[in-house]
C-alpha cells in the first residue's frame, strides 16, 4: 500500500470504538468521520457565551431570586461548554493516538480533489482565524486613529494662546507602548531615583525570539519524523526532543507575558549599578479599568513628581482593553497550542509518530506558523508604536 492509502483493497478497520474508523472507501464508501471538532466548536460557543455573561454581571446582596436563577444559569452554560469542549477534545486525541497514517483520506469535491482532508480542514480553520485577528487590528486601528493621542491632546492644550481645555476623565489614547517602551508616569515616579527610566521591552523581545525559533524546531520535528534513514528508536527521541524544545519556548513565551502583565521582575540589587527593575503593567495602572490615569507630560526627578501644570487624568481603558483582548487572545492561543504540544510530546516518545503519519505534525505546524506570524504583527503593533 502506498502512502496516503491508496490502495482500494485495504480496509482500515479499528475495532475501539474510539478510532477515526473504519476507513471503507474499497467499496466506494464515504470515509466515517469525527464528530471531534464539532463538539470542540459547540462546547467553546457554550463556553465563551456563558463566560462573557458571568462575568458582566454584577452580583448584587439584594438580589431576588429570579436574578440569582438566571446567574445560575449562565454558570451552568459556561460549564456546560466546558464538559462538552473536554469531551470534544478526548474524543479527537483518542482517535489520533489509534491512526497509524496507513489511510489519508482525499477530498474529492471541487476545488480540493485529490488534497488531504485533514489539511483542507486546518487551512479552513486558519481562515476563520484570520477572521478573529483581522477584526481585532481593524478594531485597534480604528479607535487608534478614531481618538486623540494623550500625549498629544495634552501638548496642543499647554500651547500658548490654545483654546484646548482638558477635563478630567477625558477619554483618549495612550499606547501601550508609553507603558512598555517609554516607562510611563508610575514607574519613573517609583524609580527615578535610580538614575534611568526603566522599560519592559525585554519581555517582548524575549518571546518574540523564542516563537521565531520555535516555528524553526517544529519543522525540525516535522523533517526528522520523514527521516527514513533513521532507526524507530533515535526517530521517536528525536521528534520528541525538538516538540519538547518548542513546548518549552512555548511555555517562556506564555509564562514572560503573565509576568510582563501582572508580576514585573527585578534583576540585581537595589543601588547596584546593573540593576534593574520592571513593574508589571497592572502594577503601572495600564489596565482596563484605568478610568483616571494620572498622565506625566514632564517629569522632575529631582522632587520626585511631576513639574507643575504637566499632569493631567485621562480615561485610558479603550486603548488598555483592545491591547489585553488583542494579546490576551493571542495567548490563549498559545496555550492551546501548548496543549496540543503537551500530547504530540508524549505520542513522539512513545512512537507515535514515523514516515507514514508524520503529516500530523506538519498540519500543527500550520497553526503554530500562524500563531508566530500573528505575534509578528501584534509586537511592532503594541510595543513599538
Amino acid at each position: 500500500m502506498s502512502y496516503g492509502g491508496h490502495d482500494d483493497h485495504h480496509h482500515d478497520h479499528q475495532h475501539s470504538h474510539w478510532g477515526p474508523h473504519d476507513w471503507d472507501h474499497g467499496h466506494g464508501g464515504a470515509p466515517h468521520n469525527s464528530w471531534a471538532p464539532i463538539m470542540i466548536a459547540f462546547g467553546s460557543s457554550l463556553f465563551l457565551l456563558g463566560f462573557t455573561k458571568v462575568f458582566t454581571q454584577t452580583w448584587d446582596d439584594e438580589a431576588d431570586l429570579w436574578t440569582y436563577a438566571i446567574h445560575s444559569s449562565q454558570i451552568g452554560l459556561l460549564i456546560a461548554g466546558l464538559a462538552i469542549f473536554s469531551a470534544g477534545i478526548t474524543v479527537f486525541w483518542r482517535q489520533d493516538w489509534s491512526h497509524s497514517g496507513s489511510f489519508e483520506p482525499k477530498a474529492v469535491g471541487t476545488p480540493f480533489r485529490t488534497i488531504d482532508i485533514r489539511k483542507v480542514a486546518i487551512w479552513m480553520f486558519l481562515m476563520s482565524e484570520m477572521m478573529v485577528f483581522s477584526s481585532l487590528f481593524s478594531t485597534y486601528i480604528r479607535y487608534r486613529t478614531g481618538f486623540d493621542n494623550c500625549v498629544s491632546l495634552f501638548e496642543s492644550s499647554i500651547e500658548p494662546g490654545s483654546t484646548v481645555v482638558l477635563e478630567a476623565g477625558q477619554q483618549c489614547w495612550l499606547p501601550a507602548s508609553y507603558f512598555i517602551a517609554e516607562g510611563g508616569y508610575h514607574q519613573a515616579n517609583a524609580h527615578a531615583a535610580l538614575g534611568f527610566m526603566p522599560d519592559t521591552l525585554i519581555p517582548g523581545a524575549i518571546n518574540t525570539f523564542a516563537l521565531i525559533v520555535s516555528s524553526y524546531t517544529i519543522v525540525l520535528a516535522l523533517k526528522t519524523a520523514k527521516d527514513t534513514t533513521l532507526s524507530d528508536a533515535e526517530r521517536n527521541s528525536k521528534v520528541g526532543k525538538y516538540l519538547s524544545i518548542t513546548l518549552f519556548l512555548a511555555t517562556l513565551f506564555l509564562t514572560f507575558k503573565l509576568i510582563e502583565w501582572f508580576v514585573g521582575f527585578e534583576i540585581g540589587d537595589k543601588g547596584d549599578w546593573y540593576h534593574f527593575y520592571a513593574p508589571s503593567l497592572s502594577a503601572d495602572h495600564f489596565t482596563i479599568h484605568e478610568s483616571e490615569y494620572t498622565y506625566c507630560h514632564l517629569y522632575d526627578e529631582a522632587a520626585h513628581a511631576c513639574t507643575p501644570g504637566n499632569e493631567a487624568i485621562f480615561d485610558i481603558r479603550m486603548s488598555a482593553s483592545t491591547f489585553y483582548v488583542t494579546t490576551g487572545t493571542h495567548g490563549v492561543h498559545v496555550f492551546g497550542g501548548m496543549v496540543a504540544l503537551a500530547y504530540m510530546v508524549l505520542k513522539a516518545f512513545r512512537g507515535g509518530y514515523t514516515p507514514q503519519n508524520a503529516v500530523s505534525i506538519e498540519y500543527f505546524g500550520l497553526y503554530w506558523h500562524f500563531v508566530d506570524l500573528v505575534w509578528v504583527l501584534v509586537f511592532p503593533a503594541f510595543y513599538l508604536y
